[in-house]
């Protein structure tokens, strides 16, 4: 029996909330309507304020959770008009609201999500699962990456070993074998460094199509620099965030350059690290084909370089069904799913909890 979920997914590159309405039979999916509504400015400056600088007052904290509620609410609603179909046979919402602190290591392990799912619920009238990510960090996980479970379920093969690239503000990876259990990992930055060194440069949102990057010049002293960061080398489970890899992340490394390299020429060097750290780290991935989805899908730079480095072939996730755009948001569709069937959301070998877990808390509609 077929059944309909929306999915809702703002990452961290914050440009917007990504909506994906999909009907899921017993072993696939398809894609029944989706849509990307950008942030209004007002509301993206509060998010991107408190990212920069997470510290706020408790008014504003709380407002805060609220008005992003209530914008997410609109996005599903909007969808939901805009495809035909009648509310009462979309079976739940999956929400995964707005990530704007991540902090899964540590005395007191946390990972912080905002956009109230009650007021989703009461806007939309549709049960809402949402926290899906803090019952994984404490069972001792790091409540990221969530996407491998769904990548196993939509993308794994019998025939052949097969990695999934997720890029987005931050890259992930899922590594999918026959015969052994999923894995996966982020791998450190995928679009976000990338965003804001032109965002401080050219006063542009992003680098479209990596031409910026593929105008530069590859700096080996500076690349050096930047993986010489910890984190890529340590081994999963490991997540990461933009408290770490940020605009004063790449000033740091600069201000260490015996020349400062020309702007495009930093600017394909974060190229040329965002995929040296997808294949590389921790240890090189063995792959018989990449499947790549998130922002970073349409970055003909940087599947570019993603190819040379892998030296397998690199497919769009559009090769199996679903645009590189909608994967994520249809794999919290997925674990809404995955909530109301009472089965497992998380893989364990990727998160590092100690066991498989229903993820979510369920919020009822009117």
């Amino acid at each position: 029996m077929s059944e309909l979920y929306v999915g809702l997914i703002s990452g961290t590159s914050i440009d917007g909330v990504d909506a994906a309405l999909v009907k899921f039979g017993d072993r696939d999916c398809a894609l029944v309507h989706s849509r990307t509504t950008p942030y209004p400015a007002q509301l993206h400056e509060r998010v991107r304020t408190l990212i920069d600088d997470p510290t706020t007052t408790l008014v504003e904290f709380g407002a805060l959770d609220v008005a992003l509620g209530r914008f997410f609410a609109l996005c599903a609603n909007e969808l939901i008009d805009a495809s035909g179909v009648a509310r009462a046979d979309v079976r739940a919402i999956g929400h995964h609201g707005q990530t704007v602190f991540h902090r899964p290591d540590g005395p007191e392990p946390f990972t912080l999500q905002l956009g109230d799912p009650n007021s989703l619920a009461a806007r939309t009238g549709i049960a809402t699962v949402a926290d899906f990510r803090r019952l994984d960090v404490a069972c001792g996980g790091q409540g990221a990456p969530l996407v491998p479970a769904f990548h196993e379920w939509l993308f794994g093969s019998d025939e052949e070993l097969r990695v999934v690239v997720n890029i987005g503000g931050i890259a992930n990876v899922t590594v999918l074998e026959r015969g052994r259990a999923t894995s996966g990992f982020d791998t450190g930055p995928g679009n976000t460094l990338l965003d804001g060194w032109i965002r401080r440069c050219r006063g542009r949102e992003h680098d479209e199509n990596g031409r910026w990057a593929a105008s530069g010049t590859v700096d080996p002293a500076l690349l050096d620099r930047f993986r010489a960061e910890p984190y890529f080398s340590h081994g999963p489970p490991k997540s990461t965030g933009r408290e770490l890899f940020n605009l004063g992340w790449i000033e740091r490394h600069l201000q260490d350059s015996a020349e400062v390299p020309a702007d495009a020429d930093v600017q394909a060097t974060l190229a040329e690290l965002t995929a040296a750290t997808i294949v590389g780290a921790p240890r090189p991935l063995q792959a018989g084909r990449l499947i790549v989805c998130g922002g970073g899908a349409h970055n003909g730079d940087l599947i570019d370089r993603l190819g040379r480095h892998a030296g397998c072939p690199v497919e769009s996730s559009d090769a199996y069904g679903i645009g590189p755009d909608w994967v994520e948001a249809a794999a919290f569709a997925w674990l809404a799913r995955a909530r109301f069937a009472g089965e497992p959301g998380n893989a364990p070998t990727a998160t590092g909890a100690d066991r498989k877990l229903v993820l979510g808390g369920l919020y009822r509609g009117a």
